[in-house]
């Protein structure tokens, strides 16, 4: 888009901001009935803008105090607009001095304050090395592009790295990230029952990076809720509302907190084959499908939002809860040998939580659900 084809919509919508500005004053004053104000009326006030050789100029018409502010928010307006449609909004973040800073801060800690940057929706990072802690800072640095989503070395010398997002914070729709969470949640889930059937261990070798997928997936959906905070197109494209998002994140929190007893019961199982093998009828495994069934009819309502679906999944969820409390304490009352009991209660301790977080799940849904329907009330 030229300059020459947009210099119509700028003037017509300096107007129109200046023309709303002065209503607005006007809005508030007349709620002030004992007190006499005077305001400025901007359509008296001429400010002349042209084109010329591919330049906007903005001129005003003296010097006087009130055409000079004017004239500064006329340019500052043109200038946001046109960078607006041509570069777009962007955050960057520059870490000065690793190596000195590195001082300052806890050992290894160069990994936080990039995921710091991420979160808060940075899309340009540039790292200026210490060559005495280079291969350190490297190696932090390759954990967190591990760790996200997007950022790629965009330029990199002996003296600085340049982090760049090439993923728009508002091309991921966050109900397919949620989406893909649950996925790798009931996933090792099954893969865990299958190793209890009598499946291959090797089943559950992978956990830990699809823990870590998990968890990229929630950071990019923080990453992207913080930027739709700022940006009103980022929250258009999106299609949420402030609100829904920040529902969202929570809904995202409580799929990793899921994903963390997932990864423990993996590593349960593959730190104890030999009770693994003689344990397949124990409570907590039998209890597995109407988490999963309950977890799946939540997922289901992210979009319908049936609170009567809602309830009864919540419902069974507690029903599991309870069952798994009883049978925790039938394990402590009756004093088996401990590594068994041990290896029980753990078990049961995590598909109880599984069934916590799910419930707390469904509750973030009604809440969203609520929100809705009062604004569509409103």
């Amino acid at each position: 888009m030229t300059l020459k084809s947009i210099t119509p919509i700028l003037i017509f919508l300096m107007c129109c901001t200046a023309k709303s500005l002065h209503q607005e004053k006007e809005v508030q004053f007349q709620e002030l009935d004992l007190i006499s104000l005077s305001t400025t009326n901007y359509s008296e006030i001429s400010t002349d803008v042209k084109v010329e050789d591919g330049q906007v100029i903005v001129e005003r018409p003296t010097e006087q105090k009130r055409h000079k502010a004017l004239h500064g928010l006329y340019r500052s307006l043109i200038n946001n607009m046109i960078e607006g449609v041509s570069v777009g909004y962007k955050k960057s973040m520059e870490l000065v001095g690793v190596g000195y800073r590195a001082e300052l801060l806890p050992d290894n800690s160069l990994h936080d304050h990039l995921m710091g940057a991420y979160i808060s929706g940075a899309d340009n990072i540039s790292i200026r090395l210490n060559k005495s802690l280079k291969k350190t800072t490297s190696m932090q640095i390759r954990r967190f592009l591990r760790s996200t989503r997007g950022f790629e070395i965009f330029e990199e010398s002996d003296e600085q790295i340049d982090l760049k997002c090439l993923m728009n914070a508002g091309d991921m729709p966050l109900h397919a990230s949620l989406n893909r969470m649950y996925l790798q949640v009931t996933s090792l889930i099954r893969d865990i029952g299958s190793v209890f059937d009598g499946e291959d261990r090797e089943y559950l070798s992978d956990a830990e990076e699809r823990e870590s997928e998990v968890d990229a997936i929630l950071y990019l959906i923080e990453r992207q809720v913080r930027i739709l905070l700022d940006s009103h197109l980022v929250a258009t494209k999106l299609n949420l509302s402030r609100t829904q998002a920040l529902e969202y994140t929570n809904l995202a929190r409580s799929l990793e907190r899921m994903m963390d007893h997932a990864y423990t019961m993996s590593q349960l199982i593959l730190e104890n084959p030999q009770i693994t093998r003689a344990l397949s009828g124990t409570t907590a495994l039998e209890k597995i499908p109407d988490w999963h069934a309950s977890l799946k009819e939540l997922m289901i309502n992210i979009r319908t939002r049936d609170s009567f679906r809602i309830e009864e999944a919540r419902k069974t969820l507690k029903d599991v809860q309870h069952v798994l409390v009883l049978h925790e304490q039938d394990l402590l009352a009756n004093h088996r040998q401990n590594e068994w009991m041990a290896f029980d209660l753990s078990l049961s301790e995590s598909v109880r939580r599984l069934c916590a977080y799910s419930r707390d799940f469904g509750e973030i849904l009604l809440n969203m659900k609520v929100f809705s329907e009062i604004r569509r009330n409103a």
